[in-house]
Protein backbone atom coordinates (compact mmCIF):
# COMPACT_ATOMS: atom_id res chain seq x y z
CA UNK A 1 0.00 0.00 0.00
CA UNK A 2 2.86 2.35 0.82
CA UNK A 3 4.39 1.69 -2.60
CA UNK A 4 1.07 2.48 -4.31
CA UNK A 5 0.81 5.75 -2.37
CA UNK A 6 4.38 6.70 -3.32
CA UNK A 7 3.62 6.06 -6.98
CA UNK A 8 0.32 7.98 -6.83
CA UNK A 9 1.93 10.98 -5.13
CA UNK A 10 5.07 10.71 -7.33
CA UNK A 11 7.17 10.70 -4.14
CA UNK A 12 9.91 8.52 -5.60
CA UNK A 13 9.79 9.99 -9.09
CA UNK A 14 13.28 10.48 -10.52
CA UNK A 15 12.63 13.76 -12.29
CA UNK A 16 16.33 14.42 -12.75
CA UNK A 17 16.92 11.15 -14.60
CA UNK A 18 13.82 11.66 -16.75
CA UNK A 19 14.81 15.10 -17.95
CA UNK A 20 18.43 14.05 -18.39
CA UNK A 21 17.24 11.65 -21.14
CA UNK A 22 14.53 13.94 -22.57
CA UNK A 23 15.33 15.15 -26.06
CA UNK A 24 12.84 18.03 -25.80
CA UNK A 25 14.37 19.23 -22.52
CA UNK A 26 17.94 19.01 -23.83
CA UNK A 27 17.03 20.77 -27.09
CA UNK A 28 15.26 23.73 -25.46
CA UNK A 29 16.97 24.27 -22.10
CA UNK A 30 20.43 25.68 -22.68
CA UNK A 31 19.59 27.14 -26.08
CA UNK A 32 20.98 30.52 -24.95
CA UNK A 33 23.52 29.24 -22.43
CA UNK A 34 26.52 30.66 -24.31
CA UNK A 35 24.91 34.12 -24.25
CA UNK A 36 24.27 33.85 -20.50
CA UNK A 37 27.96 33.24 -19.80
CA UNK A 38 28.84 36.61 -21.33
CA UNK A 39 25.76 38.51 -20.10
CA UNK A 40 26.23 40.66 -17.00
CA UNK A 41 22.43 40.95 -16.68
CA UNK A 42 21.73 37.22 -16.53
CA UNK A 43 24.50 36.61 -14.04
CA UNK A 44 22.13 38.33 -11.62
CA UNK A 45 19.15 36.34 -12.89
CA UNK A 46 17.65 35.21 -9.58
CA UNK A 47 18.08 38.67 -8.06
CA UNK A 48 16.25 40.28 -10.99
CA UNK A 49 13.57 37.60 -10.76
CA UNK A 50 12.93 38.29 -7.08
CA UNK A 51 12.83 42.02 -7.86
CA UNK A 52 10.05 41.38 -10.41
CA UNK A 53 8.18 39.22 -7.91
CA UNK A 54 8.61 41.92 -5.27
CA UNK A 55 7.01 44.50 -7.54
CA UNK A 56 4.01 42.20 -8.08
CA UNK A 57 3.45 41.52 -4.38
CA UNK A 58 4.04 45.17 -3.46
CA UNK A 59 1.50 46.49 -5.94
CA UNK A 60 -1.10 43.69 -6.01
CA UNK A 61 -3.54 45.22 -3.47
CA UNK A 62 -3.30 48.74 -4.88
CA UNK A 63 -3.29 48.65 -8.70
CA UNK A 64 -5.55 47.52 -11.52
CA UNK A 65 -5.64 43.98 -12.85
CA UNK A 66 -4.36 45.26 -16.21
CA UNK A 67 -1.09 46.44 -14.67
CA UNK A 68 -0.77 43.18 -12.75
CA UNK A 69 -1.26 41.35 -16.03
CA UNK A 70 1.63 43.26 -17.57
CA UNK A 71 3.84 42.47 -14.58
CA UNK A 72 2.91 38.78 -14.81
CA UNK A 73 3.81 38.85 -18.49
CA UNK A 74 7.19 40.39 -17.62
CA UNK A 75 7.79 37.59 -15.12
CA UNK A 76 6.82 35.05 -17.77
CA UNK A 77 9.24 36.47 -20.31
CA UNK A 78 12.06 36.59 -17.79
CA UNK A 79 11.40 33.02 -16.61
CA UNK A 80 11.55 31.87 -20.25
CA UNK A 81 14.81 33.75 -20.72
CA UNK A 82 16.32 32.15 -17.63
CA UNK A 83 15.15 28.70 -18.69
CA UNK A 84 16.52 28.98 -22.23
CA UNK A 85 19.85 30.24 -20.90
CA UNK A 86 20.23 27.51 -18.26
CA UNK A 87 22.62 24.69 -18.91
CA UNK A 88 20.84 21.38 -19.52
CA UNK A 89 22.61 19.64 -16.65
CA UNK A 90 21.32 17.15 -14.04
CA UNK A 91 21.84 19.85 -11.39
CA UNK A 92 19.43 22.25 -13.11
CA UNK A 93 16.90 19.51 -13.87
CA UNK A 94 16.79 18.62 -10.16
CA UNK A 95 14.85 21.84 -9.51
CA UNK A 96 11.92 20.32 -11.43
CA UNK A 97 9.50 18.51 -9.12
CA UNK A 98 6.39 16.29 -9.27
CA UNK A 99 4.42 19.47 -8.60
CA UNK A 100 5.83 20.96 -11.82
CA UNK A 101 4.71 17.90 -13.77
CA UNK A 102 1.14 18.11 -12.49
CA UNK A 103 0.99 21.86 -13.06
CA UNK A 104 2.09 21.16 -16.63
CA UNK A 105 -0.57 18.45 -16.95
CA UNK A 106 -3.25 20.82 -15.66
CA UNK A 107 -2.09 23.43 -18.17
CA UNK A 108 -2.34 20.86 -20.99
CA UNK A 109 -5.89 19.91 -19.95
CA UNK A 110 -6.86 23.60 -19.87
CA UNK A 111 -5.37 23.98 -23.37
CA UNK A 112 -7.47 21.08 -24.67
CA UNK A 113 -10.56 22.49 -22.93
CA UNK A 114 -9.88 25.81 -24.67
CA UNK A 115 -9.59 24.09 -28.05
CA UNK A 116 -12.96 22.36 -27.56
CA UNK A 117 -14.70 25.31 -25.91
CA UNK A 118 -17.99 26.49 -27.42
CA UNK A 119 -16.70 30.05 -26.93
CA UNK A 120 -13.08 29.64 -28.02
CA UNK A 121 -12.18 33.33 -28.27
CA UNK A 122 -13.34 34.08 -24.73
CA UNK A 123 -11.67 30.95 -23.35
CA UNK A 124 -8.40 31.69 -25.13
CA UNK A 125 -8.11 35.08 -23.49
CA UNK A 126 -8.33 33.57 -20.00
CA UNK A 127 -6.16 30.59 -20.97
CA UNK A 128 -3.37 33.11 -21.54
CA UNK A 129 -4.02 34.51 -18.05
CA UNK A 130 -3.90 31.01 -16.55
CA UNK A 131 -0.61 30.40 -18.34
CA UNK A 132 0.87 33.54 -16.78
CA UNK A 133 -0.10 32.37 -13.29
CA UNK A 134 1.45 28.95 -13.86
CA UNK A 135 4.65 30.56 -15.11
CA UNK A 136 4.56 32.71 -11.96
CA UNK A 137 4.53 29.46 -9.99
CA UNK A 138 7.57 28.20 -11.93
CA UNK A 139 9.49 31.42 -11.25
CA UNK A 140 8.58 31.35 -7.55
CA UNK A 141 9.64 27.70 -7.23
CA UNK A 142 12.99 28.60 -8.78
CA UNK A 143 13.68 31.71 -6.72
CA UNK A 144 12.44 30.41 -3.36
CA UNK A 145 15.04 27.64 -3.23
CA UNK A 146 17.25 30.30 -1.68
CA UNK A 147 16.39 30.77 1.99
CA UNK A 148 17.53 34.39 1.79
CA UNK A 149 15.20 35.23 -1.11
CA UNK A 150 12.42 33.19 0.47
CA UNK A 151 12.67 35.17 3.68
CA UNK A 152 12.72 38.43 1.72
CA UNK A 153 9.48 37.70 -0.18
CA UNK A 154 7.62 36.48 2.91
CA UNK A 155 8.72 39.52 4.92
CA UNK A 156 7.74 41.84 2.08
CA UNK A 157 4.26 40.29 1.86
CA UNK A 158 3.79 40.66 5.63
CA UNK A 159 4.74 44.35 5.51
CA UNK A 160 2.37 45.07 2.61
CA UNK A 161 -0.44 43.15 4.31
CA UNK A 162 0.14 45.25 7.43
CA UNK A 163 -0.39 48.44 5.40
CA UNK A 164 -3.57 46.99 3.91
CA UNK A 165 -4.84 45.95 7.34
CA UNK A 166 -4.10 49.30 8.99
CA UNK A 167 -6.25 51.04 6.36
CA UNK A 168 -8.96 48.42 6.90
CA UNK A 169 -8.91 49.09 10.64
CA UNK A 170 -9.23 52.80 9.93
CA UNK A 171 -12.39 52.05 7.94
CA UNK A 172 -13.79 50.17 10.92
CA UNK A 173 -13.20 53.02 13.35
CA UNK A 174 -14.22 55.89 11.04
CA UNK A 175 -16.72 54.10 8.77
CA UNK A 176 -16.67 53.19 5.10
CA UNK A 177 -19.53 53.20 2.59
CA UNK A 178 -20.41 49.74 1.22
CA UNK A 179 -19.61 49.37 -2.47
CA UNK A 180 -22.14 46.55 -2.95
CA UNK A 181 -24.90 44.68 -1.09
CA UNK A 182 -22.66 42.40 0.98
CA UNK A 183 -25.10 41.57 3.77
CA UNK A 184 -28.71 40.43 3.83
CA UNK A 185 -30.66 43.72 3.93
CA UNK A 186 -33.16 42.12 6.33
CA UNK A 187 -30.43 41.06 8.75
CA UNK A 188 -29.72 43.01 11.98
CA UNK A 189 -26.18 43.36 10.60
CA UNK A 190 -27.29 45.18 7.46
CA UNK A 191 -25.85 48.46 8.77
CA UNK A 192 -22.62 46.93 10.06
CA UNK A 193 -19.41 48.19 8.47
CA UNK A 194 -17.58 45.46 6.57
CA UNK A 195 -14.05 46.66 5.92
CA UNK A 196 -12.54 46.20 2.46
CA UNK A 197 -9.39 48.38 2.61
CA UNK A 198 -7.78 48.99 -0.80
CA UNK A 199 -9.28 45.86 -2.37
CA UNK A 200 -12.86 47.11 -2.65
CA UNK A 201 -14.47 43.86 -1.46
CA UNK A 202 -14.50 42.39 2.08
CA UNK A 203 -14.47 38.79 0.86
CA UNK A 204 -11.48 39.55 -1.36
CA UNK A 205 -9.72 41.29 1.52
CA UNK A 206 -10.29 38.24 3.74
CA UNK A 207 -8.79 35.99 1.07
CA UNK A 208 -5.77 38.25 0.72
CA UNK A 209 -5.12 38.53 4.47
CA UNK A 210 -5.59 34.88 5.40
CA UNK A 211 -2.02 33.78 4.47
CA UNK A 212 -0.69 36.93 6.14
CA UNK A 213 -2.29 35.93 9.45
CA UNK A 214 -0.77 32.45 9.24
CA UNK A 215 2.70 33.63 8.23
CA UNK A 216 2.57 36.20 11.05
CA UNK A 217 1.84 33.39 13.49
CA UNK A 218 4.65 31.24 12.09
CA UNK A 219 7.07 34.19 12.10
CA UNK A 220 6.75 34.42 15.89
CA UNK A 221 8.58 31.08 16.06
CA UNK A 222 10.77 31.43 12.96
CA UNK A 223 12.23 34.88 13.57
CA UNK A 224 14.97 34.85 16.20
CA UNK A 225 15.42 38.43 17.42
CA UNK A 226 12.93 39.97 19.84
CA UNK A 227 12.17 43.03 17.75
CA UNK A 228 11.30 40.77 14.81
CA UNK A 229 9.09 38.67 17.07
CA UNK A 230 7.39 41.88 18.22
CA UNK A 231 6.75 42.79 14.59
CA UNK A 232 5.29 39.33 13.98
CA UNK A 233 2.96 39.66 17.00
CA UNK A 234 1.84 43.10 15.79
CA UNK A 235 1.17 41.77 12.28
CA UNK A 236 -0.77 38.82 13.72
CA UNK A 237 -3.02 41.05 15.83
CA UNK A 238 -3.64 43.69 13.14
CA UNK A 239 -4.07 41.26 10.22
CA UNK A 240 -6.23 38.92 12.28
CA UNK A 241 -8.45 41.74 13.54
CA UNK A 242 -8.88 43.18 10.05
CA UNK A 243 -9.79 39.77 8.62
CA UNK A 244 -12.42 39.24 11.33
CA UNK A 245 -13.87 42.71 10.65
CA UNK A 246 -14.46 41.85 7.00
CA UNK A 247 -17.36 39.74 8.34
CA UNK A 248 -16.60 37.32 5.52
CA UNK A 249 -18.07 33.99 6.56
CA UNK A 250 -15.91 32.13 4.05
CA UNK A 251 -12.88 34.03 5.33
CA UNK A 252 -13.75 33.04 8.91
CA UNK A 253 -14.08 29.38 7.92
CA UNK A 254 -10.74 29.54 6.12
CA UNK A 255 -9.13 31.25 9.12
CA UNK A 256 -10.34 28.55 11.54
CA UNK A 257 -9.10 25.76 9.25
CA UNK A 258 -5.74 27.47 8.68
CA UNK A 259 -5.12 28.28 12.36
CA UNK A 260 -6.01 24.76 13.51
CA UNK A 261 -3.73 23.29 10.85
CA UNK A 262 -0.91 25.61 11.85
CA UNK A 263 -1.20 24.75 15.53
CA UNK A 264 -1.35 21.02 14.81
CA UNK A 265 1.78 21.19 12.64
CA UNK A 266 3.62 23.41 15.14
CA UNK A 267 2.91 20.92 17.91
CA UNK A 268 4.11 18.11 15.65
CA UNK A 269 7.24 20.16 14.91
CA UNK A 270 8.05 20.70 18.60
CA UNK A 271 6.82 17.29 19.83
CA UNK A 272 10.32 15.80 19.79
CA UNK A 273 11.26 18.23 22.57
CA UNK A 274 8.10 17.74 24.65
CA UNK A 275 7.65 15.52 27.70
CA UNK A 276 5.42 12.47 27.06
CA UNK A 277 2.36 14.06 28.71
CA UNK A 278 2.43 17.23 26.58
CA UNK A 279 3.30 15.25 23.46
CA UNK A 280 0.00 13.39 23.91
CA UNK A 281 -2.30 16.06 25.32
CA UNK A 282 -1.02 19.44 24.07
CA UNK A 283 -3.03 19.32 20.84
CA UNK A 284 -6.37 18.28 22.46
CA UNK A 285 -5.90 20.90 25.21
CA UNK A 286 -5.05 23.65 22.72
CA UNK A 287 -7.89 22.76 20.34
CA UNK A 288 -10.33 22.54 23.23
CA UNK A 289 -9.23 25.95 24.49
CA UNK A 290 -9.63 27.55 21.08
CA UNK A 291 -13.06 26.03 20.57
CA UNK A 292 -14.03 27.27 24.03
CA UNK A 293 -12.93 30.81 23.17
CA UNK A 294 -14.88 30.61 19.90
CA UNK A 295 -17.96 29.37 21.73
CA UNK A 296 -17.75 32.22 24.26
CA UNK A 297 -17.40 34.69 21.39
CA UNK A 298 -20.53 33.29 19.74
CA UNK A 299 -22.46 33.51 23.01
CA UNK A 300 -21.46 37.02 24.08
CA UNK A 301 -20.65 38.89 20.83
CA UNK A 302 -23.90 39.47 18.95
CA UNK A 303 -22.50 40.41 15.49
CA UNK A 304 -20.33 37.28 15.52
CA UNK A 305 -23.27 35.12 16.61
CA UNK A 306 -25.62 36.49 13.98
CA UNK A 307 -23.07 36.16 11.19
CA UNK A 308 -22.16 32.57 12.08
CA UNK A 309 -25.78 31.50 12.50
CA UNK A 310 -26.56 32.92 9.05
CA UNK A 311 -24.33 30.19 7.60
CA UNK A 312 -26.95 27.64 8.66
CA UNK A 313 -29.97 29.72 7.59
CA UNK A 314 -29.99 28.08 4.15
CA UNK A 315 -32.28 30.06 1.81
CA UNK A 316 -33.51 32.29 4.62
CA UNK A 317 -30.32 34.33 4.15
CA UNK A 318 -30.21 36.25 0.85
CA UNK A 319 -26.51 35.51 0.27
CA UNK A 320 -27.05 31.78 0.84
CA UNK A 321 -30.11 31.82 -1.40
CA UNK A 322 -28.18 33.59 -4.16
CA UNK A 323 -25.39 31.00 -4.07
CA UNK A 324 -27.84 28.11 -4.07
CA UNK A 325 -29.52 29.44 -7.21
CA UNK A 326 -26.17 29.99 -8.92
CA UNK A 327 -25.04 26.47 -7.98
CA UNK A 328 -28.26 24.98 -9.43
CA UNK A 329 -27.39 26.57 -12.78
CA UNK A 330 -23.74 25.53 -12.50
CA UNK A 331 -24.68 21.89 -11.93
CA UNK A 332 -26.64 21.99 -15.18
CA UNK A 333 -23.64 23.50 -17.00
CA UNK A 334 -21.41 20.72 -15.69
CA UNK A 335 -23.98 18.10 -16.65
CA UNK A 336 -24.01 19.30 -20.26
CA UNK A 337 -20.19 19.38 -20.62
CA UNK A 338 -18.83 17.03 -17.93
CA UNK A 339 -15.56 15.92 -19.56
CA UNK A 340 -13.66 19.08 -20.55
CA UNK A 341 -16.03 21.87 -19.56
CA UNK A 342 -16.58 25.18 -21.35
CA UNK A 343 -12.99 26.42 -21.28
CA UNK A 344 -11.03 28.37 -18.63
CA UNK A 345 -11.85 31.79 -17.25
CA UNK A 346 -14.70 34.10 -16.33
CA UNK A 347 -15.11 35.33 -19.92
CA UNK A 348 -16.21 31.87 -21.05
CA UNK A 349 -18.40 31.58 -17.95
CA UNK A 350 -20.08 34.90 -18.69
CA UNK A 351 -20.89 33.73 -22.22
CA UNK A 352 -22.42 30.40 -21.18
CA UNK A 353 -23.96 31.03 -17.75
CA UNK A 354 -26.82 33.29 -18.99
CA UNK A 355 -28.16 30.30 -20.93
CA UNK A 356 -28.68 28.44 -17.62
CA UNK A 357 -29.25 31.15 -15.02
CA UNK A 358 -32.47 31.62 -13.14
CA UNK A 359 -34.13 35.04 -13.53
CA UNK A 360 -32.55 37.80 -11.40
CA UNK A 361 -29.56 35.64 -10.43
CA UNK A 362 -26.76 36.81 -12.70
CA UNK A 363 -23.25 35.80 -11.61
CA UNK A 364 -19.65 36.25 -12.69
CA UNK A 365 -18.47 32.90 -11.33
CA UNK A 366 -19.61 29.61 -9.79
CA UNK A 367 -19.00 30.79 -6.19
CA UNK A 368 -16.91 27.70 -5.45
CA UNK A 369 -13.38 26.85 -6.56
CA UNK A 370 -14.13 23.19 -7.20
CA UNK A 371 -17.35 23.92 -9.10
CA UNK A 372 -15.59 26.63 -11.12
CA UNK A 373 -12.80 24.25 -12.15
CA UNK A 374 -15.36 21.56 -13.02
CA UNK A 375 -17.25 24.06 -15.18
CA UNK A 376 -14.10 25.30 -16.91
CA UNK A 377 -12.15 22.07 -17.48
CA UNK A 378 -14.65 19.33 -16.67
CA UNK A 379 -14.09 16.37 -14.38
CA UNK A 380 -10.78 15.69 -16.14
CA UNK A 381 -9.42 19.08 -15.08
CA UNK A 382 -10.97 18.80 -11.61
CA UNK A 383 -9.39 15.38 -11.13
CA UNK A 384 -5.99 16.74 -12.17
CA UNK A 385 -6.35 19.70 -9.81
CA UNK A 386 -7.23 17.43 -6.87
CA UNK A 387 -4.24 15.23 -7.78
CA UNK A 388 -2.05 18.34 -7.80
CA UNK A 389 -3.31 19.26 -4.32
CA UNK A 390 -2.65 15.76 -2.96
CA UNK A 391 0.88 15.70 -4.39
CA UNK A 392 1.60 19.22 -3.09
CA UNK A 393 0.43 18.46 0.44
CA UNK A 394 2.31 15.15 0.41
CA UNK A 395 5.51 16.92 -0.68
CA UNK A 396 4.95 19.47 2.07
CA UNK A 397 4.43 16.80 4.74
CA UNK A 398 7.50 14.80 3.70
CA UNK A 399 9.71 17.89 3.74
CA UNK A 400 8.34 19.07 7.11
CA UNK A 401 9.17 15.62 8.46
CA UNK A 402 12.67 15.77 6.97
CA UNK A 403 13.45 19.29 8.18
CA UNK A 404 12.04 18.47 11.62
CA UNK A 405 14.54 15.64 11.92
CA UNK A 406 17.34 17.97 10.84
CA UNK A 407 16.21 20.76 13.17
CA UNK A 408 16.16 23.18 10.21
CA UNK A 409 13.99 26.16 11.13
CA UNK A 410 13.18 26.78 7.45
CA UNK A 411 10.52 24.09 7.83
CA UNK A 412 8.36 26.57 9.74
CA UNK A 413 7.70 28.56 6.56
CA UNK A 414 6.59 25.33 4.93
CA UNK A 415 4.09 24.85 7.76
CA UNK A 416 2.76 28.35 7.04
CA UNK A 417 2.40 27.59 3.33
CA UNK A 418 0.53 24.31 3.87
CA UNK A 419 -1.84 25.81 6.46
CA UNK A 420 -2.51 28.88 4.29
CA UNK A 421 -3.34 26.74 1.28
CA UNK A 422 -5.81 24.64 3.27
CA UNK A 423 -7.43 27.80 4.63
CA UNK A 424 -7.70 29.34 1.16
CA UNK A 425 -9.30 26.14 -0.14
CA UNK A 426 -11.81 26.15 2.73
CA UNK A 427 -12.66 29.79 1.97
CA UNK A 428 -12.83 29.04 -1.74
CA UNK A 429 -15.36 26.24 -1.24
CA UNK A 430 -18.01 28.96 -0.90
CA UNK A 431 -16.47 31.80 -2.91
CA UNK A 432 -14.28 32.43 -5.93
CA UNK A 433 -12.09 35.33 -4.79
CA UNK A 434 -9.33 32.70 -5.23
CA UNK A 435 -9.39 33.53 -8.95
CA UNK A 436 -8.78 37.24 -8.41
CA UNK A 437 -5.18 38.39 -9.10
CA UNK A 438 -4.57 39.65 -5.55
CA UNK A 439 -5.30 36.18 -4.14
CA UNK A 440 -4.35 33.88 -7.03
CA UNK A 441 -0.84 35.34 -7.19
CA UNK A 442 -0.39 34.48 -3.50
CA UNK A 443 -1.75 30.96 -4.04
CA UNK A 444 0.86 30.18 -6.69
CA UNK A 445 3.53 31.75 -4.49
CA UNK A 446 2.57 29.24 -1.79
CA UNK A 447 2.60 26.30 -4.22
CA UNK A 448 5.98 27.48 -5.50
CA UNK A 449 7.24 27.72 -1.92
CA UNK A 450 6.26 24.09 -1.26
CA UNK A 451 7.87 22.97 -4.54
CA UNK A 452 11.09 24.81 -3.67
CA UNK A 453 11.63 22.46 -0.69
CA UNK A 454 11.32 19.25 -2.70
CA UNK A 455 14.06 16.62 -2.71
CA UNK A 456 13.72 13.07 -4.07
CA UNK A 457 12.54 10.56 -1.48
CA UNK A 458 15.74 8.53 -1.74
CA UNK A 459 17.96 11.61 -1.42
CA UNK A 460 16.59 13.56 1.52
CA UNK A 461 19.99 14.73 2.73
CA UNK A 462 20.95 18.05 4.23
CA UNK A 463 23.50 18.70 1.52
CA UNK A 464 20.82 18.78 -1.16
CA UNK A 465 18.78 21.58 0.40
CA UNK A 466 20.33 24.98 0.72
CA UNK A 467 23.42 23.52 2.37
CA UNK A 468 25.29 26.75 1.65
CA UNK A 469 23.00 28.66 3.99
CA UNK A 470 22.18 26.48 7.00
CA UNK A 471 19.76 27.78 9.62
CA UNK A 472 19.95 27.27 13.37
CA UNK A 473 17.74 24.64 14.89
CA UNK A 474 14.59 25.53 16.81
CA UNK A 475 15.42 26.29 20.39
Amino acid sequence: MNLVWQQFTLSSLTVKEYFATSYLYRSIVGLLSSWRQSSILLQWGDTIAVALLSVIYCLAPFVSTSLLGLLLAACGVFWLLLTLSDEATPTNSSSLTPIHLLVLLYWAIAAIATAFSPVKKAALNDFVTLTLYLVLFALCARVLRSSRLRSWLITLYLHISLIVSVYGMRQWFFGAPPLATWTDPESPLSKTTRVYSYLGNPNLLAGYLLPAVIFSLVAIFAWQSWYKKALAVTALIVNGSCLVLTFSRGGWIGLVVAVLTTLALLIYWRSVQMPPFWRTWSLPILLGGLLGVLLLGVIFIEPLRLRIFSIFADRQDSSNNFRRNVWDAVFKMIGDRPVLGIGPGHNAFNKIYPLYQQPRYSALSAYSILLEIAVETGFVGLGCFVWLLIVTFNVGYLQIKRLRQLGNIEGLWLIGAIASMLGMLAHGTFDTVWFRPEVNSIWWLLVGLVASYWTPLAKNRTSEFDSTNPEPSVS
